[in-house]
Parts: structure tokens; C-alpha cells; sequence
């Protein structure tokens, strides 16, 4: 039986050629920090959610204050990560950036123990490839419908890269790298070599216009060209082929999938950081994070409170 992820590889692939007027987008945006409105003169939603991940600040919502504040004072020891006692902008952006990957953790959770077949803590290559590709290598005849073969070499080769100290057995955050390379600094390179290769037709190691439009869309006989294929021509000539060599190389391509985008989570940390930074040296000391909890935390007397302000008939 074939393992989740490679269904859905395949399935992603069959999806892909079955609607040729449905734009395929192949870059990797940060998520924004919470779809909540970000105004502190109506409150510190936002934040929190910022702060904390949705779910968890759901969380923090339902406790009462004294619980949430003995909560938040863990956090903080969490965040010092170099138990310094303060709490500097770089620890609580990189507080904030895990926070809001945690679903994806989750998922790698959720997903480590089918993986992990001898249950001693690591993913080793042989039990990635037995478990996900198993029914292939019981019956090579498979490959004749979808390339395994290929798939697997890929993922043999992202595998390794993900596997920093190269023994072919992963930690979580290494397998974590492996299924989600475009968050990892150290996996953008494999990134922008999976993509070349699936959208280079010619074999050149380049994507030129042709091949960027081909990726993207599939024209069908009698039907009207998009109005988006012409506009996604003319970012390709402006701005995907900087050089105007009329292709794109590995930089292009890089800063086409992986644009670096305005860091949400660097400037809540600058926001948060402003909120709470009493004595205004540039960093927070555990004191100054509990006193201002509510920039940081909610409870059920904030939402109390909240509610006040809101409804007149109270």
C-alpha cells in the first residue's frame, strides 16, 4: 500500500494536468501571523495570536488570569534560549516563528510514528523507502504507470540534504526539513532544483519563458487563452529573467519561489518588543514581559472585559 505522502505527490500530479486554465503558483509566501485585524487601541487579538499560534491562544482565552500569568512565565524561560535572563528581539522572533509552524510540527508528529518502524527515535533512509515505497519495490511493474524510480531517487536526494550530519537517520527537525525544505535556510538549494527540474523541458538546466508558461498552463483547443497567462508573460520578461537572457537560472529561480518577503514575525517581535521594553534597553526581562501579559496573553477577565466594551447592554 502506498504511504500518504506519495499519493499525494501523485495525485498533485494528475490534479495538475486535468484543469489547464488553473494557474499553478509554485511560490512559497509566508503566512501572515493571524487573519485578525492588527489594532491595539480595540485590543491585543492579534498578538496574542502572533504571540502564541491560534490555537493556543484560544487556550489562554479560556483560563483564569492567574493560570494564564504562571503559564506566560514559562513561555519566557522558554524563549531566553541563552538563559540570560532577558528575553532580545531575535529569541522572541524565533519564539514567534515556531509558534506559528506549529501545525506543521504537529504534523510531522502525527506522522513520525509510522515512519519510525523500530521506534529508537531516528528515520533512517531504508525506513522512509520500505514504508513509503513499498509496494513498488515488492513489484517493480508499478513503474510502468508513474515513475518511482525517479521519485524515490528524488527523495533520496532531498533526504540526504535534510540529514545535516550525513548517517542517514534523521531527528524530527532534520525529517521535519525533509517534508517542508521550503522553511528550512539549508534546504533552499534542493528547492530550486526540484522546481528547474520539473519545469525544465529542454534538459538546458534553465526555464525559459516557454517552459514557465508551460508549467503553468495548458492550452486547450478552441479555448480562449487566459488573461492571466499574457500577464505572467510580462512578469517573466520585467521580473522572474533579471539578466534578460531570456531565461531563469538557480538565482532567478530562487528569488522567483522563495522571494524574500516582508518578515512578519521580525516586525511583531520589534512591535512586542516596543510594548513591554519599559527601561527601553533594547531587550525584556522577565518582569517587564509578566507586567505587560496583556499585550502578550489573553484570559477569561480580558475577554470579560472585552465583552464590556463591546455590548452597551451590559
Amino acid at each position: 500500500m502506498m504511504r500518504p505522502l506519495l499519493m499525494f505527490v501523485v495525485l498533485c500530479v494528475v490534479s495538475a494536468s486535468s484543469k489547464p486554465t488553473e494557474k499553478k503558483d509554485r511560490v512559497h509566501h509566508d503566512q501572515p501571523l493571524s487573519e485578525l485585524k492588527h489594532d491595539d487601541s480595540q485590543n491585543y487579538d492579534y498578538d496574542h495570536e502572533a504571540f502564541l499560534g491560534h490555537d493556543e491562544a484560544q487556550t489562554f482565552n479560556e483560563l483564569s488570569p492567574e493560570e494564564s500569568l504562571r503559564r506566560l512565565g514559562i513561555i519566557v524561560d522558554k524563549i531566553d534560549t541563552n538563559k540570560d535572563g532577558f528575553v532580545s528581539e531575535e529569541e522572541l522572533k524565533i519564539w514567534i516563528k515556531n509558534a506559528q509552524k506549529k501545525h506543521i510540527y504537529d504534523s510531522v508528529e502525527n506522522q513520525w510514528k509510522d515512519y519510525d518502524v523500530n521506534n529508537d527515535g531516528h528515520i533512517t533512509w531504508e525506513e522512509y523507502k520500505n514504508v513509503t515505497y513499498g509496494s513498488y519495490l515488492e513489484d517493480p511493474q508499478a513503474d510502468i504507470e508513474y515513475n518511482y524510480t525517479h521519485m524515490m531517487n528524488r527523495d533520496e536526494r532531498r533526504f540526504r540534504v535534510a540529514d545535516k550530519n550525513g548517517d542517514l537517520m534523521t531527528t524530527k527537525e532534520e525529517f521535519t526539513a525533509f517534508l517542508h525544505p521550503e522553511d528550512f535556510a539549508h534546504m533552499k538549494e534542493i528547492v530550486v532544483q526540484e522546481t528547474i527540474e520539473d519545469i525544465d523541458r529542454n534538459g538546458d538546466g534553465f526555464i525559459d519563458l516557454k517552459e514557465y508558461i508551460g508549467d503553468m498552463y495548458s492550452p486547450e483547443e478552441g479555448k480562449e487563452e487566459p488573461e492571466w497567462v499574457k500577464s505572467e508573460q510580462q512578469q517573466f520578461v520585467e521580473f522572474r529573467d533579471k539578466n534578460g537572457d531570456g531565461k531563469m537560472d538557480r538565482e532567478e529561480t530562487l528569488d522567483w519561489i522563495l522571494p524574500s518577503d516582508y518578515d512578519h514575525a521580525e516586525a511583531e517581535a520589534k512591535h512586542l518588543l516596543s510594548q513591554a521594553d519599559t527601561n527601553k534597553d533594547g531587550k525584556l526581562s522577565k518582569e517587564e514581559i509578566l507586567n505587560k501579559h496583556e499585550v502578550f496573553v489573553g484570559s477569561q477577565v480580558t475577554d470579560f472585559g472585552e465583552a464590556l466594551l463591546r455590548h452597551d447592554e451590559f
